[in-house]
């Protein structure tokens, strides 16, 4: 398959709009003791949620919120260990379980806020683009299929490219694209917005404002 890419935009993010819900600050400012959550208007929620963490040690306050978001995704003693170590290094960049990046991300980022920088800061890229089919393909673009139609407009310091450069340039499966791309969202006509870690695509690895972008798909979803 065969691509016409064009890159309208990439920008950094240091939070994901919509993560955390009102639902989500009540019921940590609950786990946190502060009282009468439920009482506290929204617009106030996270300023509170804020003062909240920070009457606790910041390695605590993460573990509060790593088990409110990912105890079904690990055990005690690894969140006990991520709390730790994230103050000292991107866990979420790091962590070998990549699809646990764009959660270890968010829960980052309120961290790093709530504590005015005592955590690392990390980043995101979100790139808009236009995507048109060059040899008249129908198949429902997927994230899979962008990532390897990207592949021709960044560098080949991209550690994408670096990490995957089988799946990126032959018709090998890359199931890893459904975790790499946190979201991928279709907006008008043939425009889409993807969103992922900095670390997988910074925004100045993008070399091409416009480039033909080709994707090679297994014929068997085994092979």
């Amino acid at each position: 398959m065969k691509f016409n890419i064009k890159i309208d935009s990439a920008s950094t993010l240091d939070e994901i709009e919509n993560y955390w819900k009102n639902e989500d600050y009540t019921n940590l400012l609950g786990l946190f003791d502060f009282p009468d959550a439920n009482t506290i208007n929204a617009e106030n929620l996270k300023e509170m949620l804020f003062m909240a963490i920070t009457d606790f040690e910041p390695n605590e306050a993460a573990k509060v919120i790593l088990t409110y978001k990912l105890s079904e995704n690990l055990n005690e003693g690894q969140i006990d260990q991520i709390s730790n170590d994230m103050l000292l290094d991107k866990i979420c960049e790091e962590y070998p379980e990549i699809d646990l990046h764009f959660d270890l991300f968010n829960i980052n980022q309120l961290l790093f806020k709530a504590y005015n920088g005592k955590f690392p800061n990390a980043k995101a890229t979100r790139v808009k683009f236009s995507i048109i089919s060059v040899d008249q393909n129908s198949e429902e673009l997927s994230k899979e299929i962008i990532l390897k139609s990207f592949s021709r407009g960044l560098s080949e310091s991209n550690i994408i490219k670096r990490l995957f450069s089988e799946q990126m340039s032959t018709d090998l499966r890359f199931e890893e694209a459904e975790d790499i791309v946190w979201k991928l969202d279709k907006e008008e006509n043939n425009n889409f917005s993807l969103i992922t870690s900095e670390y997988w695509l910074n925004k100045d690895e993008i070399i091409a404002s416009e480039f033909e972008g080709e994707c090679l798909l297994a014929e068997s979803k085994d092979q």
